[in-house]
């Protein structure tokens, strides 16, 4: 079977849409194909590559990507992480069968030292939820 393909979407693709693609890579990479962009690209927080690494996640190939260069794909579910993101999507030109909204606050906005461990905790959470949702409806199927 071929992997679904997952696009997670937040505004500078720095924090909360790399959290994503790393974590799904971590928690279902067998069975998914994990991919971020911003609707206005910046580098990668090196506060987000560390707290991945806290948890043992692989931050290899992590790097901030636009959502146009996703025009005219198509993902199996898009995961927007913000509001600003979910905005630009309506414009966005790809197709998905699947479009999730999650707003995780934005870490870089938060003056606490733990906040991206936070949205990282928060992102694994509610990814943990979908997959035993995903892996339910394939055993009903």
């Amino acid at each position: 079977m071929d992997k679904q393909r997952v696009l997670f979407l937040c505004n500078a693709n720095s924090a909360r849409s790399l959290m994503g693609e790393a974590m799904l890579r971590h928690l279902a990479g067998d069975k998914f194909e994990a991919l971020s962009a911003g609707s206005e690209p910046d580098e990668p927080a090196a506060l987000t590559l560390e707290a991945l690494e806290k948890q043992g996640i692989s931050t290899e190939g992590l790097a901030s990507k636009s959502l146009e260069d996703f025009t005219g794909e198509h993902f199996h579910a898009v995961i927007v992480l913000c509001d600003k993101a979910q905005q630009a999507c309506r414009d966005w030109q790809g197709t998905s069968d699947e479009h999730i909204y999650w707003d995780i606050r934005d870490p870089r906005l938060i003056g606490r030292a733990d906040a991206y461990e936070q949205a990282l905790q928060e992102i694994r959470r509610r990814l943990s939820l979908w997959l035993q949702i995903k892996a339910r409806d394939d055993i009903q199927r």
